[in-house]
């Protein structure tokens, strides 16, 4: 893409992209919230993708996602020994995932995708009344 100027619909398709890795690993880690397993070392760590910012032309830049990360979050251990994946302590390991900031990141990144799907629309609206201006 060297020497080619970004248009706004490539720009804008990049952070889409970017809050679509996004949304997709907080449904991931909404999924795997609560899920218990008999080990501390299987329990699910959510995840999280890692932007980069992109320059490729003076004065416009983009993001990318770099990397998808499994957080440092320690799961939880639970005592139910009466629970089938129970270790030989009786003791589970809860996924390692805090709904309430899922959820927080969920509205976030939907609302910056919605945003750029809004730029996406204006620039199509401001392009078809240029053409239209044209005639």
């Amino acid at each position: 893409m060297a020497g080619t100027p970004m248009s706004i619909f490539d720009i804008s398709g990049r952070a889409m992209s970017a809050q679509l890795v996004r949304l997709n690993a907080t449904a991931s880690n909404m999924a795997n919230a609560g899920s218990v397993t008999g080990t501390e070392g299987e329990a699910y760590r959510a995840i999280r993708p890692v932007f980069r910012s992109v320059t490729e032309s003076p004065g416009v830049s983009t993001v990318k996602v770099e990397n998808v990360v499994t957080t440092n979050a320690q799961p939880a251990k639970r005592h139910e020994p009466d629970h089938p994946l129970a270790d030989a302590n009786g003791d589970v390991w809860e996924s390692a995932v805090d709904s309430s900031t899922e959820l927080v990141d969920m509205i976030e990144a939907a609302r910056m995708y919605q945003n750029n799907v809004q730029v996406l629309q204006t620039a199509k609206s401001l392009m078809l009344e240029t053409v239209r201006m044209g005639k």
